[in-house]
């Protein structure tokens, strides 16, 4: 069965991509524990004793009686503990120094996103990585927590602040008002939370306070860490802190006990204002606890530091809580250092129980774990000491011996909570194997097909019909599906594999036996033929034997290096690095190509030798100026490279180092920013018009002026006529104006493609939409690209033009050659915009450009547009290039679709083989996981323009006949 490169491609992607998703299904699970059943008093254990009855009925007394938390969301512990904390935060300060309080480093685990965050405060557990995803429709959270054993326990809990509390705990607060967490406000979300202190603080019917402030958060998000808005709004949270402090000491002599003030952070912030990875300012908060109960400061100490989870089961036992089945967390010892003895112990010997649970349930083989057996030991001594305590012992030995016991009880905290954390996620391994195992299937399948993909006639004839009769087929259904009951009978853990119907599991059976009879088939189709390639070479055009050149050496050992180099997480932090090598060196083998196209001169009727021209002779020859152009042009894009490099620091190792980004940002600048932000769009304007129609030239103009206004309208341009302390507005009419343009060009652009394919077959109109439709989406980049990065948008376009007019077109590279190089610009400039394999340099204030609120559908859609517009704008380029350029040529698109296809399935599957292999080391959440999500986004990316490629070698087909 004949099938066309582009059209058989777009089928792999497209299974790939469902391959992917069933493996992300099984690597992105729920955590380490999910129990519909809760914790209550009368399951907690008995306090242990030696030779005598266990006392089931001593419990200590709650150690507070009222509790304030004062979360402020992305607060960064150098806020309060660096060194400007005393301008900055002078009250909290001073607390911190001289006061009753605890202060501590709480370190928040990876992803560092609102929701995992609560829900880690409040569970005790470490969520998964899928959290990030679930953080923008957070459902109710039905999993043990400590506010629902609060509400249990009778306390009256009020709320105020981010409505992902609303969503998670719905029906547990007496009283609650949410504001949204998605809007680029800073003043009126935490305006509309203090609002509520003078009445709530003056009132007694209520337990428990919890205030979660936004503005910082979203400062930092507008404009970085280091704004001039940070320090105003800091020193309005301290003044918050200053006055529930003093009410809560008016208070202090009505209440039977003592009172606690927690302030928090749910997460901090990058270096780039944004947050959701694992750098040192994101997952270090501060964590103050202030309370009568704690002893007084003399001086200012080096806070210690403790999991962000720890907090979890120190509240519980403090208000006389039990802890939430999924803790993880060990109390904070210091909170309870002012209580007796026996009551230490028993808090320490609550905890080590509801761990040595949860390890029970957690890991198969518990008994065999150090923090078990230290437990028992510990908890042995401790009955011990109890029975010497009851019979009246009151001797310094006894104090001794209590405080060695404490020591075991912490000791075997740390350890059990450790083994447990390392314990990330229950992972679903056969799902993930199957789905590597589709993803294989598919990708050797590619592979085997390539000779004839980019042959002459661009299309695979693959044996379908053979492979489904015959009996290998069969017997491998038989045999996979065995194995399928086997599997789900076993297993002691859910799999989602398992809990698909039977036919959906039949069919994913089938298709992975009918993809290893076709690859036998297709084998051994080509065993006879040796090393012999068929039709036309993939990397050279003008022969049919396989010869390589200088270039197509550097594009195979270069592709390969790069996928090679995600074995190593240090090279998949720094990627931008291997793009950037690659890139100069191409730049550097282009360069060579061009001498050697215009500068050597063949002897001789058949062309066998070359020899160099000498320069006396350079003048007899007529040198034309596109000649010179051509010449030109690598050394001009390495300049535009090196330049861009410098515009953004990406990577993990040195992002946090001031660039050419930061400077033009700061508000001294915003003058050259403004004569830069001009200068690109009228060149961006240049660069794209010249295929366009009148009416999609004057929509794109109009259109860029309206990006221009949009960005002088929220404050980092300038008009001339305007002064740089105007208010500032949040542009949503200059936004929603240039949409309109964006959808008019891009409707103009489908409209012609759609009538040169469908009414009058017409290759020029063809072409047309195609760049129309490209422009259209120009235009949209340029929109959410913030305004220091609209020169990266003007060195792509350029680029665009200068290689696709004197190098690829001059040169006569052919459609593999020509697809290759798009897809390394791609990823290069994919780091150009100062993206990284880190998830907190996603940029989300584009969620709000056009809109007042959080829309989810178009906040995604315009989230993926922004982060991955390099790798878009180079992919959308090469159709529309090889499209106008290939003089019609269906086969060049074939060609370039199939090249496009394989350069995004090799590193997907190999990336998919790592991650399988170094499931169990902790690390590859914080490094490994989010570039999974990468390399899935960029897969189904490719498989979209894939489908864009089958549509226009359709048109060509039906054009040429």
């Amino acid at each position: 069965m004949k099938v066309r490169s582009s059209a058989f491609a777009s089928f792999i992607l497209m299974f790939e991509v469902l391959g992917v998703a069933l493996f992300l299904r099984g690597f992105f699970p729920a955590p380490v524990k999910s129990l519909s059943s809760k914790s209550s008093l009368e399951d907690l254990p008995a306090e242990p004793l030696s030779g005598g009855s266990p006392n089931a009925s001593y419990l200590p007394r709650p150690l507070f009686g009222r509790l304030v938390i004062v979360l402020i969301d992305a607060m960064r512990e150098d806020y309060v503990f660096g060194a400007d904390g005393r301008v900055h935060m002078p009250y909290t300060r001073h607390l911190v120094e001289r006061g009753s309080t605890l202060s501590f480093v709480a370190k928040a685990r990876s992803p560092t996103v609102t929701m995992p965050r609560i829900k880690a405060l409040t569970t005790g557990s470490i969520p998964g990585f899928i959290d990030v995803l679930m953080n923008l429709n957070s459902a109710a959270l039905l999993e043990d927590n400590l506010i629902w054993q609060a509400k249990t326990a009778g306390k009256k809990m009020i709320f105020y602040g981010d409505e992902t509390w609303v969503r998670l705990f719905p029906k547990h607060f007496m009283e609650y008002d949410g504001t949204l967490s998605f809007v680029s406000d800073y003043t009126e979300a935490d305006n509309n939370v203090t609002r509520h202190l003078d009445s709530t603080l003056k009132r007694d019917d209520w337990d428990i306070l919890i205030l979660h402030y936004l503005g910082l958060d979203h400062i930092g998000h507008i404009s970085g860490p280091h704004s001039s808005l940070i320090p105003p709004k800091l020193l309005e949270m301290d003044d918050i802190l200053k006055k529930i402090h003093g009410f809560l000491i008016s208070k202090e002599a009505e209440g039977s006990f003592p009172y606690l003030l927690v302030l928090c952070a749910d997460h901090g912030m990058s270096e780039t204002g944004s947050h959701g990875g694992s750098s040192e300012p994101e997952v270090n908060t501060p964590l103050v606890l202030i309370s009568p109960a704690f002893k007084r400061k003399v001086g200012m100490e080096k806070p210690d530091e403790v999991e962000q989870v720890d907090l979890t089961p120190t509240l519980a036992l403090s208000l006389g809580l039990p802890i939430s089945q999924n803790s993880v967390g060990r109390v904070i010892q210091s909170v309870f250092e002012e209580t007796s003895l026996r009551d230490q112990l028993r808090f320490l010997h609550l905890n080590g129980h509801q761990l040595k649970s949860l390890l029970k349930d957690s890991i198969p083989d518990y008994e065999r774990e150090a923090g078990f057996e230290q437990y028992r030991v510990a908890e042995k001594a401790h009955g011990s000491w109890m029975k010497r305590y009851l019979e009246g012992n009151m001797s310094e030995v006894l104090t001794n011996m209590g405080k060695k016991v404490l020591k075991q009880y912490f000791e075997a905290l740390s350890t059990m909570s450790s083994a447990l954390s390392k314990q990330l996620g229950k992972y679903d391994v056969y799902s993930m194997i199957a789905g590597m195992v589709f993803v294989f299937q598919l990708l050797l399948v590619l592979l085997l097909a390539m000779p004839e993909a980019l042959s002459g006639s661009a299309s695979v004839d693959l044996p379908v019909i053979s492979a489904l009769l015959s009996l290998p087929f069969y017997l491998l259904c038989l045999l996979l599906a065995s194995v399928h009951v086997l599997v789900c009978t076993s297993t002691e853990s859910s799999c989602y594999f398992c809990s698909l119907s039977w036919g959906l599991v039949f069919a994913a059976i089938a298709f992975s036996s009918a993809m290893s009879c076709l690859m036998l088939y297709m084998m051994a189709r080509r065993l006879p033929l040796g090393l012999k390639l068929y039709g036309k070479s993939p990397l050279k055009s003008s022969s049919s034997e396989w010869s390589l050149s200088e270039l197509d050496l550097l594009l195979l050992v270069g592709t390969a290096g790069h996928t090679l180099s995600l074995a190593s997480s240090s090279f998949i932090e720094e990627e931008h690095q291997t793009w950037y090598f690659l890139l100069n060196t191409l730049c550097l083998v282009v360069f060579q190509d061009v001498c050697c196209k215009y500068f050597r001169e063949k002897s001789g009727p058949g062309g066998e030798e070359e020899h160099v021209l000498p320069y006396k002779d350079y003048h007899k020859e007529e040198m034309y100026p596109e000649k010179w152009l051509a010449l030109a042009t690598p050394p001009f894009v390495l300049l535009c490279c090196r330049l861009l490099r410098y515009l953004n620091q990406t990577g993990m190792q040195w992002a946090h180092l001031p660039d050419l980004g930061h400077w033009l940002n700061s508000s001294e600048h915003k003058v050259v920013l403004s004569l830069l932000s001009a200068f690109s769009l009228v060149l961006i304007y240049f660069l794209i018009q010249r295929r366009c129609s009148l009416v999609s030239k004057i929509a794109l103009a109009l259109g860029l002026l309206g990006v221009y206004s949009y960005r002088a309208a929220v404050g980092n341009v300038l008009f001339p006529w305007q002064h740089s302390g105007r208010n500032m507005s949040k542009g949503t009419v200059e936004a929603r104006f240039v949409y309109v343009f964006v959808l008019g060009i891009l409707f103009t652009g489908t409209k012609d493609l759609l009538r040169s394919q469908i009414i009058t077959p017409d290759a020029k109109l063809k072409n047309r939409g195609l760049w129309e439709i490209y422009s259209g989406l120009v235009l949209l980049v340029s929109l959410l690209f913030r305004a220091h990065n609209l020169p990266v948008l003007c060195c792509c376009l350029l680029i665009q033009t200068l290689m696709a007019q004197f190098i690829w077109k001059k040169l006569h590279y052919d459609a593999a050659q020509t697809t290759i190089m798009h897809y390394w610009f791609g990823q290069a400039f994919f780091y150009f915009q100062g993206n990284s394999n880190n998830i907190s340099t996603v940029d989300i204030s584009v969620w709000f450009v056009g809109f007042d609120y959080f829309v989810e559908a178009p906040a995604m859609f315009l989230t993926a547009v922004s982060t991955y517009a390099g790798p878009l704008l180079w992919a959308c380029h090469l159709v529309c290039y090889l499209s106008s350029e290939r003089n019609g040529s269906p086969v060049a698109v074939g060609h370039g679709c199939y090249c496009l296809a394989v350069l995004r399935s090799v590193p997907a599957a190999a990336y998919i083989v790592l991650v399988t292999v170094l499931r169990y080391h902790l690390f590859i959440w914080s490094v490994f996981s989010p570039k999974l999500l990468y390399e899935a986004m960029h897969l189904l990316l490719t498989a979209g323009v894939c489908l864009i490629f089958n549509t226009v070698e359709q048109s060509h087909t039906s054009a040429s006949s």
